[in-house]
């Protein structure tokens, strides 16, 4: 199947590139890709294990990276594409960057802000979801079982 260019789907496809080399590290495989004017302007993937800092999350390393490279602090014409649905500390910081739009891939059943309120973004920023779910979630249910093996 060939994916449309600029599409959510090819966006989430970038995204999961992400994912895969967290994965390659160790890490959770979240990815997270931040797209302006058709363009991505930052990729960024979980270091909580390499860094030792829980708060190291795909998406508060992508909305650094994008706020340097616009040099400001809201990110309203951008788009954040994410792997697997955002938690509260994430959302809450997506919601202080104000992106135009946050597409998420895989929900977390356990730890996704849309469990505990989908208003915790901000009141202009569009949400969609499930956009490449299974690719989204596969790779997570991977690393996951891979876990489990070992311990």
């Amino acid at each position: 199947m060939e994916i449309e260019p600029f599409s959510d789907e090819y966006f989430m496809n970038q995204a999961l590139r992400e994912a895969q080399k967290a994965f390659a590290e160790d890490e959770v495989p979240v990815g997270v890709v931040v797209v302006y004017k058709k363009q991505i302007i930052a990729r960024a993937h979980n270091y909580t294990q390499r860094l030792n800092d829980v708060t190291a999350h795909a998406e508060m390393q992508a909305i650094t990276s994008a706020a340097n490279y616009i040099n400001g602090k809201y990110l309203d014409q951008c788009a954040f594409y994410v792997t697997l649905e955002p938690c509260v500390m994430c959302a809450g910081a997506l919601a202080w960057a104000r992106p135009k739009r946050v597409i998420f891939g895989a929900f977390d059943a356990k730890r996704g802000f849309t469990m505990v309120d989908e208003s915790i973004l901000h009141k202009k920023t569009e949400l969609s979801t499930g956009v490449l779910i299974e690719p989204c979630g596969k790779i997570l249910r991977q690393f996951f079982e891979e876990k489990r093996k070992l311990d």
